[in-house]
Parts: structure tokens; C-alpha cells; sequence
């Protein structure tokens, strides 16, 4: 769930190049959709706070042993960057964690995509700049897929859905100020710092609201180790790595497919599936998560779509 943009492309990329890096993002994104169920596992033998201690401290040591020089290196006003970015890591991840006990796996990867709409939304608010006509329409058929995927005969949306949605909201926020954050310090060391932070207000928070302990079951390491592992250290090291090799909008159409993942897995292992109204608004909630990052000034996609929609790289 943790995504440091870098800020330089390298140009004249050759085709393999790129084709290794696509690849490794692809399987970062499978990472991150597979946290949705690790999270979930997770939360059924520790508490909240406690799996986000465990997660991004086992997490921040396996990344800084491998990153150290760097960390050796590192100034004042990068470990303050990195307490606010790992600030807010934690709030929309305690967002999330606590959701994913009132909601399923499915619908908390399509809710939490929705930060790719609310990203230009927030600019247009915060900034003055005026969203593209190509965002406007993804938040209108979002909006639709979120009222068909979430509320309930009642009209009524659950408390899990809302709180994805909130955090979904909060990582638009991580990423505005992490790239305003990350212009004259190195990517890399904020983004390890951050995941340090994070683990320490976790671990902050489990002992005063909670009893921290340590895993008890073989289950509950597996999904802890795998958060950690997988979905934090790897994910962020191997997006950190190929970015530099690929262009934003082809990383911003893979990290798409997270949700795609996440449904797939909670269907294989936990056998969860949406009603039909349910796979309806996912669809509608990738249709605009998609418009809302695809250039549509490309020549081929003026030929598919025969319009031109104002638009710039994601």
C-alpha cells in the first residue's frame, strides 16, 4: 500500500528496458492486491495498531539493512519529511486496517483505487487547477460504481466502506505532498524513513490503546512476514527501482489492476464474491479510475475513441 513517485524519467529507454520494468511493477501491484487478504488474516489474531507496528518495523529493518548507507547519510530536514509522510501513512493505514473488519477484500480495492480520482480532485481545491475533462468523467462513473458496489437497500453505505473511502482520500493527500516533499532530498531514504515512522506510531498506539504481542498462530506470522516482506519492503524497493525505467502513464494503468488483484485473491483463497450490482460498480470504478489516467491527445487513442480529450500524462 506505500507508493514514492520518483521524480526523474530516464529517457531514451530501450524497449526491453521497459518491458523488465513493466514487469516488475506488475508484480509490485500483485503484491499490493494480495494485502487486502494478508491484512485480513492478520487482523484476526492482533489487534490494529499492533499488525501496523509489526508490519512496518519488520518492513523499515529490512529495507534500511539493505538501503544503510543511505540512511547513514541522511540530513535533518529528510528525517522531517519523513515524520510527516510517515504521519500520514499511519493515519490512512489505521483507516484501512480498521475498515477491512467491516468490509470485504473486493470492495476494499476498488473503494481505496478511488485516491487515482481523488489525486486531481484535491489539486483542483487545494491549487485552483481546474481538473481535466477526462477526471470530471471518472469521478461521475465512479460515483456511480462506488453507489452500486457499497449501498445497501437502505441507501446506506457500512462504516468499513466509509472508512476505505476516507483513507483512499488521505493517500490522494500522501501523494500531493509527497511529491512536493521529495523535489531536494532522496526518494529512497524518505521513503524508508517513512515506513520507520509509520511503525512507530503503530507501536505508540498499540501500547496505549491496545496489548501488543506477537503473532501466536503460524497463520498470523505468514500474513505478518508477507505484509512486511512482500507488500512493504519488496513493493516499495521494486517500485523505486523499475519507475526509473518506465513512464508514469504506464505506471499508473498497471498500479490499476491492484483491485483486479485484490478481488482475484480474496475469490481463490477466501472464496468471496459480490453480487451482481457489486461486480457492476467495480467495473465502473476501474472504467474511471482508467479515464481518469489514460491520455487520451495520443494519436491511438484518438483512433479508439475517435475524440480528443484534453489530458496530460498521469
Amino acid at each position: 500500500m506505500n507508493r514514492i513517485k520518483l521524480s526523474g524519467i530516464v529517457n531514451g529507454i530501450g524497449s526491453d528496458t521497459q518491458l523488465k520494468a513493466d514487469f516488475t511493477m506488475l508484480i509490485v501491484t500483485m503484491f499490493w492486491g494480495s494485502s487486502y487478504l494478508f491484512m485480513k488474516m492478520g487482523l484476526d489474531s492482533v489487534q490494529g495498531f499492533n499488525l501496523i507496528a509489526l508490519r512496518f518495523g519488520i518492513a523499515f529493518i529490512l529495507a534500511g539493512a539493505i538501503f544503510y548507507k543511505r540512511l547513514i547519510h541522511m540530513d535533518s530536514k529528510t528525517c522531517f519529511y519523513g515524520f510527516l509522510l510517515g504521519s500520514i501513512l499511519f493515519l490512512l493505514i489505521s483507516l484501512v486496517t480498521v475498515g477491512l473488519k467491516f468490509t470485504s477484500i473486493s470492495n476494499a480495492g476498488f473503494l481505496f483505487s478511488l485516491s487515482v480520482v481523488f489525486v486531481p480532485l484535491l489539486l483542483a481545491i487545494l491549487f485552483r487547477k481546474k481538473p481535466e475533462k477526462k477526471v470530471v468523467f471518472g469521478v461521475c462513473v465512479s460515483i456511480t460504481g462506488i453507489a452500486l458496489l457499497t449501498l445497501n437497500n437502505e441507501l446506506r453505505i457500512n462504516s468499513g466502506d466509509f472508512l476505505i473511502i476516507l483513507g483512499a482520500v488521505f493517500y490522494a493527500i500522501l501523494i500531493i505532498v509527497t511529491d512536493k516533499l521529495t523535489k531536494n532530498v532522496d526518494s529512497i531514504t524518505l521513503g524508508i524513513l517513512q515506513l520507520g515512522f509509520t511503525g512507530a506510531w503503530g507501536l505508540l498506539f498499540s501500547l496505549f490503546f491496545e496489548k501488543p504481542h506477537l503473532p501466536n498462530t503460524t497463520e498470523s506470522w505468514f500474513s505478518i512476514m508477507a505484509l512486511s516482506i512482500f507488500c512493504s519492503a519488496i513493493g516499495f524497493i521494486g517500485q523505486a527501482s523499475a519507475q526509473k525505467y518506465t513512464t508514469p502513464t504506464h505506471t499508473g494503468l498497471i498500479f490499476s489492476l491492484e483491485p483486479v488483484f485484490a478481488a482475484l485473491f480474496a475469490f481463490i483463497f477466501v472464496d468471496e464474491t459480490l453480487p451482481t450490482k457489486g461486480y457492476i460498480g467495480a467495473a465502473l470504478i476501474l472504467i474511471g479510475v482508467l479515464a481518469a489516467k489514460i491520455n487520451f491527445k495520443k494519436p491511438i487513442m484518438r483512433k479508439i475513441f475517435n475524440k480528443t480529450v484534453d489530458g496530460s500524462e498521469a
